[in-house]
């Protein structure tokens, strides 16, 4: 049955509240979708099925990594039982994951309230050990250094993750597609399709949906056999795998997979798996503490002088002077 555009749902007896922990550099993004798919559910109820506050260390404004700074309306205080968490965080995560911050979570959660991490608030998450045992996922570029990290929590490639009492984002758009799924678990699908529709949202995805485009898409090539190869390549990183090999568990000859590489991308096999390794290799370096050496071998390097080589050949600088820019950066 259609429902007629201005009927209202019924509000509920009493507000569901949302805290959004605002981490210094926020994805806005990630921020306003989620935010906004509370404010739209409002708007269709005959009264405030939700409400919201905005939290942070000090309680007095934070500065989103877009540039626009939000106001607090307070510090980490003591919150409801029945309250939502929602951490919010972005770039350089780790340098803005403070022991108040993880002292709080803790605390929090020990008494009984749900939490949920916004793009890569995963981590803030997984530093207060929230996540152990759990399933969950982080934004892709940040995945390496997580899965480095933390080798207690499941870490997925899904868009969203909820996981008993935990929730995490991948980033981006997927915080709407969370707050779609919270809000139909509260009220019902139709509500939720009518936030999206309002929202211009035209799919709503669920946990089993994975947040990077396609091998095909990404690279621009719809070629069954060069995807497969560089699906394979991607999931060996650490050992990589010969392209005689490659090339064999896709029916194909050495030279077949040289010619198709130089084709569609320019490169022979080798050079783009390198570019792949390397990719990971500056991920870790700017977004985790491992050594230079362990980075190496992470990568599948098996020597720090090899890797420092062919870093420097694609980067035009050492790995070690990309770690010392990475604690510069940070300590502005």
């Amino acid at each position: 049955m259609n429902r007629n555009v201005t009927t209202e749902f019924e509000a509920p007896d009493k507000p569901r509240r949302f805290v959004f922990v605002l981490v210094n550099d926020f994805t806005l993004l990630s921020f306003a979708g989620a935010l906004d798919a509370l404010r739209i559910a409002n708007r269709n109820f005959s009264g405030p099925a939700y409400e919201w506050v905005l939290a942070g260390e000090g309680g007095g404004s934070v500065q989103s990594s877009a540039g626009p700074e939000f106001k607090l309306d307070m510090d980490l205080d003591e919150l409801r039982r029945d309250d939502i968490v929602l951490v919010c965080a972005g770039v350089n995560v780790q340098a803005n994951t403070s022991k108040k911050l993880i002292a709080w979570l803790r605390r929090e959660a020990r008494r009984g309230v749900k939490m949920g991490g916004l793009c890569t608030a995963a981590y803030v998450l997984a530093k207060a050990g929230l996540l152990d045992g759990k399933r969950a996922t982080i934004h892709w570029e940040n995945h390496d250094s997580f899965a480095e990290e933390f080798d207690e929590v499941d870490l997925t490639k899904s868009v969203f993750v909820v996981d008993g009492n935990r929730m995490t984002t991948a980033g981006g758009t997927s915080s709407i597609d969370l707050m779609l799924n919270l809000i139909a678990d509260d009220h019902g699908e139709e509500i939720a399709n009518v936030v999206a529709d309002q929202q211009i949202y035209t799919t709503i995805r669920t946990d089993q949906d994975t947040q990077r485009l396609s091998v095909p898409a990404r690279i621009g090539v719809r070629h069954p056999k060069l995807s497969l190869v560089i699906q394979a390549m991607e999931a060996n990183i650490e050992e990589p795998v010969s392209p005689s090999i490659l090339a064999k568990d896709v029916g194909m000859s050495t030279r077949q997979l040289e010619r198709l590489f130089r084709r569609y991308l320019n490169r022979s096999p080798k050079r783009y798996y390198m570019e792949l390794r390397l990719q990971k290799a500056r991920n870790l370096l700017m977004q985790t503490d491992m050594s230079v050496i362990n980075v190496a071998l992470a990568c599948g390097f098996a020597s720090p002088s090899h890797f420092s080589k062919c870093y420097r050949a694609h980067y035009n600088t050492t790995p070690y002077r990309e770690r010392g820019s990475q604690a510069t950066r940070l300590s502005v």
